[in-house]
């Protein structure tokens, strides 16, 4: 790495050297900095040299002979390598001493500690600044209709081009921000420890402990009294050790487990997501809700709307709101995908400090794959939108048409639309659905810092 410029200095830490005393002091003797071999590779320290930064401490350089100038204060610039993890505090130690030259026998001895800034996430309430996503096969129309509402939404809207993203439309990878972290061989990966099953929660008070920067939401998984109809013999799936090792490491967004193995996919943006409204904790947080859609279909059905149709104008099979409610299978693993919502539900409560009225529930449905017995969407999943501020980038459910309108999208507009929230739906079905995802998969967005120093979060 070369030497940091102007710009780089100033996402350094300062750190300053006071030698106050008689010149004399300092002749026949020496002030010298230095860190542990263990450190050495988690931070380096820089000293300004006319116009020049000079690395005086990391990598091979354990320590540093201080030339004292006509100055009583020396500058120096220290720079975090290393997020704290299981094995790293990420507290770092730099030593002064004072030692006599001709035998290097230390007199004066004094260290300074910093604290490497942690890995921090950002919610869906805090305000969104860049929104990127993959331009692939297919997808120009819903980069059209993304585009209209970012723009809306007064964001900057980057499109990575077929050659970059190598066709691949889940914006992720290193090119928006990665850590490097060690996995074990005998430690599986899993889809579980992709990031659409890595969420943040706006900040939240629970009993008595402030979380100001929110809390991290990870999905693993079923306890054992959850079991699915027909159960197959597959080990149940959690987010690696290391990667929970690594959210617990960083202190200031004590993690959350909840249950997402019943899904195929396995991601919690499957059936949650967090909304900003004008209420006194500034959120609400959606559910998915399978049995909300059966409520409204047999509504529509007692209404005489059974004949409706659902999926219409797209090459899938069409359905019925009849054919939907008589269809044994869907209702029953209706019954059990609702479970695992609830029971998420109950944890989201506890460990948020939320009540039913912090929630509001978005229709969805939810079929089990044969043999797997794990969920997917049965039409495009509405909770897994794109948030941008009031704007909701939601996914086009197709749902049947009563009197020209989705009664689908009507409901959420009724749920959405009072709290001052502006819903627009993509249509994400061939791009995204098909291919086991939604807009929310399908973007990424870089939103404003927390102004809070994390500094002053107790773990």
């Amino acid at each position: 790495m070369g030497a940091p410029n102007a710009a780089d200095i100033k996402d350094l830490s300062p750190m300053v050297l006071s030698a106050e005393g008689p010149e004399e002091i300092f002749e026949g003797h020496n002030l010298i900095l230095s860190i542990s071999p263990t450190h050495a590779t988690k931070l380096r320290v820089y000293c300004k040299r006319k116009s020049d930064y000079l690395l005086v401490l990391g990598g091979t350089n354990l320590s540093h002979e201080v030339e004292k100038g006509n100055s009583q204060e020396m500058g120096f610039y220290v720079e975090g390598l290393d997020f704290p993890d299981a094995d790293f505090s990420g507290l770092v130690h730099i030593n002064l001493s004072f030692c006599r030259s001709s035998d290097s026998t230390e007199i004066f001895a004094d260290r300074v500690a910093f604290r490497v800034a942690p890995w921090i996430m950002t919610p869906n309430t805090q305000k969104p600044l860049e929104v990127y996503v993959c331009s692939v096969q297919g997808n120009k129309k819903f980069l059209k209709e993304l585009k209209d509402l970012v723009q809306k939404a007064k964001c900057k809207l980057n499109i990575c081009p077929d050659v970059e993203n190598r066709g691949d439309r889940w914006i992720q990878g290193p090119d928006f921000g990665y850590v490097k972290i060690q996995v074990e061989q005998r430690d599986s990966v899993s889809d579980l420890d992709s990031f659409g099953n890595l969420e943040v929660s706006p900040p939240v008070a629970v009993k008595g402990k402030n979380y100001p920067l929110g809390r991290i939401l990870i999905g693993s998984h079923l306890p054992q009294d959850i079991e699915p109809p027909n159960p197959q013999p597959i080990k149940p799936r959690r987010m690696n050790k290391a990667v929970r090792d690594f959210l617990s490491a960083q202190l200031v967004q004590s993690p959350v487990e909840l249950y997402s193995d019943w899904l195929m996919v396995g991601h919690i943006d499957e059936f949650m997501s967090f909304v900003p409204v004008p209420n006194k904790k500034g959120f609400r947080l959606l559910l998915a809700s399978p049995r909300m859609c059966l409520e409204l279909f047999r509504e529509k059905q007692n209404e005489g709307y059974g004949g409706a149709i659902m999926f219409e104008g797209l090459s899938t099979e069409p359905h019925t709101i009849e054919k939907l409610l008589s269809n044994e299978k869907l209702l029953r693993d209706s019954t059990y995908t609702q479970g695992c919502i609830d029971r998420n539900r109950q944890i989201l409560k506890e460990e948020l400090g939320l009540s039913e009225g912090d929630i509001t529930d978005i229709p969805a449905l939810f079929t089990l794959l044969p043999y797997y017995n794990k969920a997917e969407a049965f039409y495009p999943n509405m909770v897994n939108m794109l948030v941008l501020g009031q704007y909701l980038a939601i996914p086009k459910p197709f749902g049947p048409l009563i009197d020209g309108r989705c009664c689908l999208e009507q409901k959420v507009c009724s749920l959405l639309e009072p709290q001052g929230l502006i819903c627009t739906f993509l249509d994400d079905f061939a791009t995204y659905h098909q291919n086991a995802g939604n807009v929310h998969c399908g973007t990424n967005v870089i939103r404003k810092p927390f102004p809070q120093k994390w500094w002053h979060c107790l773990p």
